[in-house]
């Protein structure tokens, strides 16, 4: 049985408006054809990327690869960095906190860049100009040579806003990512549709099973709201069609397998909220069969020992939710790490903060960065979030043993 040890809530929360999944201009997506004929790229801060066109012979866009220092699967983790949402042209000083914490591993989960490909060329002009500004980042590279980074994707670093499994560039996309993230050539990633991924770190006794979801390649459109911009209801509603899907028949096989592995402490890894309500944005929410799905396959186990990362909200909480096993399942959100949504509010003068079934405290709209301390003698392990000078904003420890 899991107990609190505490939950501290910063107290200088902003009280500013609604969260939102995206902040970007709106492009529907709907279909593989409608995507292709997305409206041309807006003047906004997460498109300028498409105009940096230099790096290579008549303008082309050269990305190139980021690596970062190597993967040694068999040291002992105690502090795991993670974040989401990074504006690749806005203020990359937020690198340097995650980098002063000393982590053994790092964690990038989602909307890695803002390279949206609205110019319907498959080349992929400004993810790759995306991908390119965030690699000439000097506190990016300081960070990604203090740690191994590994990375899932969202939406934008997916190729569109909102895309899904009907995205028509989601194979280029797939080949750019395992380009610039310099995947190894022996990844199982490289073989197989979708970048979902997993890894087993540390010795026995104290192994940390890393699980990253690909909550993009291969899921299905989600239902439009009846009333679009009504709180809790802003872009989508649930659709109980069980013949719709989050991650597509080979991951789900993939995912159940493992989670039969052994492991002393497991990180699942999604992209999108697994358990957040009170909003109609992007998140597991819009799919419930799916997700129930995925609460009863981890009610099959400990969920004690097993945590969920997410972000793409430009705000970040602290979730939990009781399965039916009778154990709490937790979940942090973290995002943004350069883009909060309390620019946005302020601007705005929005107040509104959604409801918060399944949250412990109140939103964090600054932003923020998500970190992972582990206690093995002790068996807890410190979920917190962080602000702009690596200060504390919610924590909560949990005993995992």
């Amino acid at each position: 049985m899991r107990f609190f040890k505490h939950v501290a809530l910063a107290a200088s929360v902003a009280a500013l408006g609604a969260a939102c999944t995206t902040i970007e201009p709106e492009v529907a997506q709907k279909s593989a054809n409608a995507t292709a004929e997305a409206a041309p790229m807006a003047e906004e801060p997460w498109a300028m990327a498409a105009k940096d066109r230099s790096g290579g012979p008549d303008g082309i866009i050269q990305a190139t690869p980021m690596p970062s220092a190597p993967l040694d699967r068999s040291v002992r983790l105690d502090r795991i960095v993670f974040g989401s949402c990074v504006q690749q042209n806005e203020d990359q000083s937020m690198w340097d906190q995650l980098t002063a914490v000393k982590p053994q591993l790092s964690l990038f989960i989602g909307d890695n860049v803002y390279g949206d490909v609205r110019s319907r060329d498959q080349s992929l002009p400004e993810l790759k100009a995306a991908y390119m500004r965030l690699g000439q980042s000097e506190p990016f590279a300081r960070f990604r040579a203090a740690a191994p980074l590994l990375t899932t994707w969202d939406d934008h670093d997916f190729g569109l806003n909102d895309a899904g499994g009907d995205y028509a560039y989601k194979e280029q996309s797939e080949e750019l990512f395992e380009y610039v993230w310099a995947l190894p050539e022996d990844d199982a990633r490289r073989a197989r549709e979708g970048i979902y991924g997993s890894w087993m770190l540390g010795p026995k006794g104290e192994q940390v099973h890393l699980i990253m979801l690909d909550t993009r390649y291969f899921r299905s459109p989600l239902m439009e709201t009846d009333d679009r911009g009504a709180k809790g209801k802003e872009r989508y509603l649930p659709d109980p069609d069980p013949a719709k899907t989050m991650l597509g028949d080979a991951q789900w096989v993939w995912l159940e397998a493992e989670l039969e592995k052994p492991a002393d402490l497991t990180i699942l890894v999604s992209s999108i909220q697994v358990i957040a309500e009170g909003h109609g944005w992007e998140a597991w929410r819009t799919l419930p069969t799916e997700r129930q799905k995925l609460y009863d396959l981890l009610s099959r186990r400990n969920t004690d020992n097993l945590i969920v990362l997410s972000g793409d909200r430009h705000a970040g909480g602290l979730y939990q939710k009781d399965l039916s096993n009778g154990q709490t399942l937790t979940e942090i959100t973290s995002s943004s790490i350069n883009l909060p949504g309390a620019r946005w509010r302020e601007q705005s003068g929005e107040t509104y903060v959604e409801p918060g079934p399944n949250r412990l405290g109140t939103m964090e709209y600054e932003a923020n960065f998500g970190l992972i301390e582990i206690d093995w003698e002790q068996g807890l392990f410190s979920l917190s979030l962080r602000g702009e000078a690596g200060e504390e904003m919610q924590s909560v420890v949990v005993n995992f043993r």
